[in-house]
């Protein structure tokens, strides 16, 4: 790819991602887009998008291994410093009740999904890569399972356009629902763990949580992204049971043998020793939180823009013609998902908090 010849064409399809990553983060910032808690990685994926069904059959095919780079090293970089907003003080200070709810949450929702894409007859990795996304931390995770499931690109992007549509639903669904007093239920650490355990997004819980609680007077917020991170936690043992579960059933279908052997998802123990590093860090500086770690914003945003170049790369490889042979079942899928989160993620939150 980056050898002689191809040196210059990479480069260019290269410079192309981070043009429209830059675009994505300055679109993030205009407050209509802010009000709505898009993220750049979102931005990112629509520009890429429109990119895929505009610009790019007149620009060089010869860019495209760029766009590979990207969605393969450059989203690998990203999720393992994404490990840097974590701490592993974060599961200490919700405890058990928090911990258990999002593991049933996330090994539930992948589950149900496989399951219910069964029997809807959806194609088995647009509904693994559906409930990947649901269970745990939206786009993030969609791309963590990308290199696992090993599906095609317009999938992984679908995937995270189900993400999107329902997280953004459930973000103002959720302070309604609280405003309304239909969560009168639940305490108000209870709210806190519900929004954290069944939001997609940690943007979506971030939004909704300052929704409900504005100044975090009644720990609702605060609360509710530690919840949320926890599930983001959970994302590294996923992908290798993942791997797993994966290269066993192609084991056992006819064909290469060769293209069976187990997938391991280095990144994701580079993911887990980047948070016990960054939870050391946090013990070494006293730092009251994440944010307050030296250097942690600088890596945040360098994490964000990796992330964000390797959402518009997919977006680039998704073009109109692939939604549609897609059809409806994806978001099918993900609305049956939603409302088990909803629903399901009520009555676990509801009674689990008060057996642990």
């Amino acid at each position: 790819m980056f050898d002689k010849e191809n040196r210059a064409d990479t480069l260019h399809g290269l410079l192309l991602m981070v043009l429209f990553s830059c675009a994505a983060f300055y679109i993030a910032e205009i407050p209509l887009v802010k009000s709505l808690s898009l993220s750049p990685l979102i931005v990112g994926i629509l520009l890429g998008m429109i990119y895929a069904n505009t610009l790019r059959k007149h620009l060089p095919e010869a860019w495209n291994p760029a766009m590979k780079f990207c969605t393969k090293q450059i989203l690998r970089t990203g999720i393992v410093l994404y490990g840097f907003r974590l701490t592993l003080t974060q599961v200490q200070e919700v405890g058990l009740a928090a911990f258990t709810i999002d593991l049933i949450i996330v090994c539930g929702t992948i589950c149900l999904g496989v399951i219910l894409g069964r029997l809807i007859k959806l194609d088995s990795q647009t509904a693994l890569m559906t409930a990947t996304g649901s269970s745990i931390c939206g786009a993030a995770a969609v791309l963590g399972a990308e290199p696992v499931v090993r599906c095609p690109s317009h999938k992984t992007a679908i995937a995270v356009s189900t993400v999107v549509i329902f997280g953004t639903i459930s973000m103002f669904l959720y302070p309604v629902l609280y405003r309304a007093g239909v969560l009168d239920g639940l305490t108000d650490l209870q709210v806190a763990i519900y929004t954290g355990s069944t939001l997609h997004e940690v943007a979506h819980v971030a939004g909704a949580g300052n929704a409900m609680d504005p100044t975090d007077a009644l720990g609702i917020a605060g609360t509710a992204t530690i919840t949320k991170m926890i599930r983001v936690m959970l994302l590294a043992p996923v992908l290798v049971v993942m791997s797993l579960v994966l290269a066993h059933l192609r084991s056992q279908a006819p064909g290469d043998k060769k293209k069976n052997k187990i997938t391991i998802p280095w990144f994701a123990f580079g993911f887990i020793a980047v948070i016990a590093i960054n939870t050391l860090l946090q013990a070494l500086f006293e730092a009251p939180t994440v944010k307050d770690i030296p250097l942690n914003g600088a890596i945040e945003y360098l994490d964000t823009f990796l992330l964000t170049m390797a959402m518009t790369a997919l977006g680039a490889d998704t073009s109109i013609d692939k939604f549609k042979a897609a059809g409806a079942k994806p978001f099918v899928l993900a609305f049956m998902l939603f409302i088990w989160l909803v629903f399901g993620g009520y009555f676990l939150t509801k009674y689990l908090t008060v057996l642990l």
